[in-house]
């Protein structure tokens, strides 16, 4: 790892989009923070380091969004994100760097496109698909903070509220990113010097969730989130072409 004025841009830039999306876009855009990390350091220290971040901004986020939240929802899609999380840990050891970079480059592309395509949907989905987007968002949160867009994939169908869909968003996210937290610690990931980065960022957290909570309010969050959306697709491509090479 490389620690220069790109990387230190670089992470910033990752935490204060990750704190915008969390607060005020329901985390889907916070996707971008381990692929634009990824470009200097590895995936590894991408996810270990942003889990601490993402503790806090999902404290300063839950104060906002708590009383929102949609319990049905939690219910039906946690539990499958809690197998999601185990059957991260347990295959942990099957990605070596290369591999990892190959698989969150896929997801990012997917993510992008999926997010770009998604007024082409329209019909409601059933309750075993809530279960299913439960799991690969567990799943994916685990390996790459990328809980969002599976997560989101079936909010967007269930005719929330925007307040109803940000709440039920926000508190998902942060049950699964405190559930992470144990077989983080048991994999070595949580460690001094990623919690010393980590601190040292707190702040652009903060930022970051007091600016979604402006943005999500003044400006149109379709058109944020397809500019994001876009460069998640541009990042994906780089972190496959860094993957197959």
């Amino acid at each position: 790892m490389v620690v220069d004025w790109v990387f230190v841009a670089l992470m910033i830039i990752a935490v204060l989009l990750t704190g915008i999306s969390k607060s005020g876009f329901a985390g889907g855009v916070g996707v971008v923070a381990v692929p634009l990390i990824s470009l200097k350091a590895s995936p590894t220290f991408a996810v270990a380091v942003m889990l601490p971040l993402l503790i806090v901004m999902d404290v300063f986020s839950l104060k906002a969004w708590w009383r929102q939240r949609v319990d049905r929802l939690l219910w039906l899609m946690f539990p499958p994100a809690i197998v999601g999380v185990a059957v991260g840990y347990f295959t942990y050891g099957w990605f070596d760097e290369a591999l990892l970079k190959l698989l969150l480059g896929i997801f990012s592309v997917l993510f992008g496109l999926w997010g770009l395509l998604k007024p082409l949907r329209g019909k409601l989905m059933p309750s075993w698909v809530g279960r299913l987007c439960g799991g690969i968002a567990g799943f994916t949160s685990f390996i790459a903070h990328a809980g969002g867009p599976p997560l989101n994939f079936y909010l967007l169908q269930c005719q929330l509220t925007k307040q109803q869909f940000l709440g039920t968003a926000v508190v998902f996210l942060a049950i699964t990113n405190l559930v992470k937290l144990v077989p983080y610690t048991l994999l070595g990931l949580v460690n001094i010097d990623n919690l010393t980065i980590a601190l040292l960022l707190m702040p652009v957290a903060w930022l970051g969730v007091r600016l979604g909570l402006v943005i999500q309010k003044r400006i149109d969050g379709e058109l944020f989130f397809r500019v994001i959306l876009c460069l998640l697709i541009l990042l994906g491509i780089r972190l496959i072409m860094d993957g197959i090479g």
